[in-house]
């Protein structure tokens, strides 16, 4: 299941998204907002992130007008790996070596085609382990408070 959320830059991509999502039968969850009446992003960041982080959803789906933002917000949350996403090498690599959690894309930076393709590529994309899991582990340590 995916967690789905914008805000009103992001709103018109995960409408996109949420359409490819239903097309190819992928359960999902919009966390909402549902217009592109301005609202503030953090609050749609943490939701989808906490529900993440909870294991309630396997995937998040963010977008706002850069990505940033909400990628912001919602790798403040423990156990999120938020990427801000533009092309299809990074949709796949964030996938391959960093185990991302959350897809993060920006409405006034991508078109709705590119937006469904880089996530089709993400939920679609395996994490590689080996190396990068070690990586993982460091990233983990920063996380707990621990030195490394």
């Amino acid at each position: 299941m995916i967690a789905l959320g914008a805000d009103h830059g992001g709103y018109e991509i995960k409408e996109a998204v949420k359409k490819y999502l239903e097309d190819n039968n992928i359960e999902y969850k919009d966390f909402g907002t549902n217009s592109t009446e301005s609202v503030d992003y953090p609050r749609f960041g943490f939701a989808v992130a906490k529900a993440v982080a909870n294991k309630e959803y396997k995937f998040g789906i963010l977008c706002c007008g850069t990505g940033i933002g909400i990628s912001i917000a919602a790798n403040k949350v423990k156990g999120i790996r938020a990427a801000v996403c533009t092309n299809e090498f990074c949709a796949e690599m964030t996938r391959r070596h960093n185990d991302a959690n959350i897809l993060c894309m920006g409405g006034r930076v991508i078109n709705s085609e590119t937006a469904v393709k880089l996530a089709d590529i993400f939920l679609n994309t395996s994490f590689e382990g080996d190396r990068h899991s070690k990586r993982l582990s460091l990233i983990e340590d920063i996380e707990n408070g621990k030195e490394i």
